[in-house]
């Protein structure tokens, strides 16, 4: 394929999947003047990401330096350096410190904006250098700028992570808030009030809410820039391969609509397809064991781009010992029957909650971050049975805190449906509990025992529950002496199974500092970028902070589009990042 007239469509840079980090390419190309494509393979926008929180961990942001931290980027830094240490190449955690600042103010000149979590805690508080409002949460968008058509493109949010059947998104804070409303808090009463009037009127003319949150605000407000900046969104389209030309990569040969085009990309092809969590194949291979049947990650997902590029003559990079970012979930089903995969992000952190093995034993602080709290799962496996892992809770503290598909203040009536579906195990004692569940009976109940103790006390001897920033912001300040730990007393008690999720892979195809796909020898394959989980996490399989994967996705989109843009020095001869762990 050499001719020009052999192409049936033209663009100036190509991009593959909708997610954070393609839609940042797509946008940041276009609104420097580039004509853009996009392919998604799904007839939904916004992959994970519009599952996800959509937070960005960005260092040294706008709304920090207004504050005056003028030290962010030196404490990211040696944070970074304590977390990520040699297992991925410096120079690219330093190109993310250097550029997400800039990343977060170019977006905000083009209307996508992000509020400050001011008391969000990094995930390893104990690390010199680690910070509190890293954190960026999208502004909620109004998803009737996109019109009808393009409204029902964005990818509904997980259902359990909404109101009235997934229709209606709440942010974290509104969530808080309504809460509050067992309590008769007139704040409480004023936000259902105003949350469900529009939602009312919305449901009139639309399949469900139109004010976005979260994920769900980010690809929606990215997809409403770009189409303002003439680019394009071909959906149910996936590549098959790259075309390459005199060494350059320069289109894709595209199943779309049932016809096979060939694409032409002067600029370059951006590979931004998620990572490879939604592929039982690629999981089998590159995650840990027992391979993880189940993933929170959008359908789409499935390792296809990375292929691509592996055809191309891209590389792997280093092998991060389990590869992947994890949820501890649970799996249920819905009243359709469909699969439930429900990532425990905050409520292990609750008082009256234990962790355990099939020893019955403890094995990790259950208030820790969702990754290391499944990176302890793995731990504990080598030498017994934590997989899966059982979150131990009776009824008190399950009536006031709820867990997992179970939202608080269930009615007894509506708890037995879980009960009778085995999504969760019930009993009248610790030692029945344990032998419905198959754990060791006297290793539970001198773990109810201990635990019982500390709640007292208020000091948990093994684990130091409740001494970590990062678990207080998610305990219950209300209660004391520890806003972690509570009795597990009061009977009936519930067990609940939980399993490793990736969210996403942490394992991708290895760039430069400009995105720019590197080949076996370490030089630049010349017109290919990847970036987001498609990209080798510049984090190795670390997690900084909430936001780290957006965060990696948006900035190195960002840099892939500066480059093809021309807005960065093409540098062909430019040493490659060290190959570490090679």
């Amino acid at each position: 394929m050499a001719q020009t007239d052999a192409w049936d469509r033209e663009t100036d840079l190509l991009v593959l999947g909708t997610g954070a980090a393609g839609l940042s390419a797509a946008v940041t190309a276009a609104a420097s003047g580039l004509d853009v494509l996009v392919l998604e393979k799904t007839e939904y926008l916004g992959g994970t990401t519009a599952y996800s929180a959509g937070t960005c961990w960005v260092p040294g942001h706008r709304h920090q330096r207004a504050v005056g931290a003028t030290h962010e980027r030196e404490d990211a830094s040696r944070y970074l350096d304590g977390v990520v240490g040699d297992k991925a190449p410096r120079e690219l955690r330093e190109a993310y410190l250097d550029s997400g600042p800039d990343m977060i103010d170019w977006f905000d000149s083009l209307g996508v904006r992000f509020w400050h979590s001011r008391t969000v805690v990094d995930y390893h508080p104990e690390i010199d250098g680690a910070g509190v409002g890293r954190a960026l949460e999208p502004e909620t968008f109004d998803g009737r700028l996109l019109g009808a058509e393009d409204f029902r493109r964005v990818r509904p949010p997980v259902p359990e992570f909404a109101l009235f059947g997934g229709t209606l998104m709440v942010r974290r804070a509104e969530v808080n808030q309504l809460l509050e409303l067992f309590r008769w808090s007139p704040r409480a009463a004023a936000t259902a009030l105003r949350l469900g009037i529009r939602w009312f009127f919305d449901r009139l003319r639309h399949p469900r809410g139109t004010r976005l949150a979260m994920g769900n605000a980010l690809v929606a407000n990215l997809f409403h820039t770009l189409k303002n900046r003439g680019g394009r969104v071909l959906f149910n389209s996936t590549a098959t391969r790259l075309v390459r030309e005199d060494g350059v990569i320069v289109g894709a040969i595209v199943e779309s609509g049932g016809r096979e085009l060939r694409v032409r990309a002067r600029r370059g092809v951006v590979l931004a397809g998620g990572g490879f969590a939604a592929s039982a194949a690629w999981r089998a291979a590159h995650l840990p064991h027992p391979t993880p049947q189940f993933t929170r990650a959008a359908e789409g997902a499935t390792g296809s781009t990375l292929e691509l590029g592996l055809d191309a003559g891209a590389v792997l990079g280093p092998d991060h010992d389990d590869n992947g970012f994890w949820f501890p979930s649970s799996i249920g089903r819905r009243r359709d029957g469909s699969l439930v995969v429900f990532p425990h992000i905050w409520d292990r952190a609750k008082p009256g909650i234990v962790a355990v093995t099939g020893s019955g034993r403890r094995f990790v602080d259950e208030s820790v971050s969702y990754h290391r709290f499944v990176r302890a799962m793995y731990a504990a496996q080598r030498t017994g049975e934590a997989i899966p892992a059982w979150l131990i809770i009776d009824s008190r503290a399950l009536h006031e805190y709820g867990l997992g598909m179970i939202r608080p203040h269930t009615a007894r009536v509506f708890l037995r449906t879980y009960v009778a579906d085995g999504y969760i195990r019930r009993a009248d004692t610790i030692a029945e509990l344990a032998r419905r569940i198959g754990v060791d009976p006297a290793g539970l109940a001198e773990t109810v025992r201990r635990n019982n103790h500390a709640a007292e006390t208020g000091v948990d001897e093994e684990f130091g529950k409740g001494t970590s920033p990062f678990g207080h912001q998610y305990g219950d300040a209300r209660h004391q002496p520890n806003v972690n730990l509570g009795p597990i007393a009061t009977a009936p008690f519930y067990a609940l199974p939980l399993v490793p999720t990736p969210l996403g892979t942490a394992r991708g195809l290895r760039t430069d500092t400009d995105a720019r796909v590197l080949d076996e020898n370490g030089a630049v394959i010349r017109g290919l970028y990847a970036a987001g989980n498609d990209a080798d996490s510049v984090m190795a399989a670390e997690y900084p902070g909430a936001g780290g994967q957006v965060g990696a996705g948006m900035i190195f989109g960002y840099l892939a589009a500066r480059h093809a843009s021309g807005q960065t020095v093409d540098r062909p001869d430019a040493p490659a990042p060290s190959q570490v762990g090679q």
